[in-house]
């Protein structure tokens, strides 16, 4: 017997751990994509979206420590050079009041 929903009724959406989530990626990356999500009760396309998340995660977490070694390479060039610059004016103070 099946019965109807009405306008007003929604399905529930499951809502899984990040854990769980993690733990299907390495089943399905063992035993296929196809078989895990036989297993444990999943559509395939989900497991397939949660991988492809998980890529996209870490390209923005490696682009993120690119960003982060290009900054401080930047901030330690920055010193650097404002080094060299209070320096340079430092000598030019003491060449210019010297008699010629």
């Amino acid at each position: 017997m099946t019965t109807k929903k009405t306008v007003g009724q929604r399905a529930r959406r499951a809502r899984f751990s990040a854990e769980f989530k993690q733990q299907a990626l390495l089943k399905a990356l063992k035993d296929g994509v196809p078989a895990a999500a036989r297993e444990l009760g999943l559509e395939p396309a989900q497991l397939y979206a949660w991988r492809s998340k998980a890529q996209q995660q870490g390209q923005n977490d490696e682009a993120q420590r690119l960003q982060q070694t290009e900054l401080a390479r930047l901030r330690r060039e920055l010193a650097r050079v404002e080094e060299e610059n209070a320096f340079l004016k430092k000598a030019a103070a003491y060449f210019a009041k010297q008699p010629k």
